[in-house]
């Protein structure tokens, strides 16, 4: 699935798609090293030295959701970014939410 995931691309969801099983999902939290699901929603804290870091991390999140057209919910403080995959239009988790937070886990590799 890592594979898959890697070359991913999100796809419309809206209608037709099914939130993964709890099995597919903890099949994809294998390749997503500090993601945790909780309360239904895929999930990652980040921990920066200073605002600016911070910042440019989030600047390059939105620039993902953007050209993925899949938007997670951010929380910002001045060292830390919380965040929160979930896809609203099926009521849980998707691939899609797997593909960006892989994509975002790129972004500090």
């Amino acid at each position: 699935m890592e594979s898959d995931l890697r070359k991913g691309r999100c796809q419309p969801c809206e209608g037709g798609v099914s939130a993964l099983s709890a099995e597919a999902v903890e099949a994809g939290l294998r390749g997503l090293p500090g993601w945790q699901v909780v309360d239904g929603v895929l999930r990652r804290e980040f921990h920066f030295n200073n605002f600016y870091e911070t910042m440019a991390f989030v600047n390059a999140v939105a620039w993902i959701a953007d050209r993925e057209d899949h938007h997670p919910d951010l929380e910002v403080g001045y060292n830390r970014c919380v965040v929160r995959y979930s896809t609203h239009a099926v009521g849980g988790l998707t691939d899609n939410d797997l593909i960006c937070a892989r994509q975002v886990n790129v972004l500090l590799a």
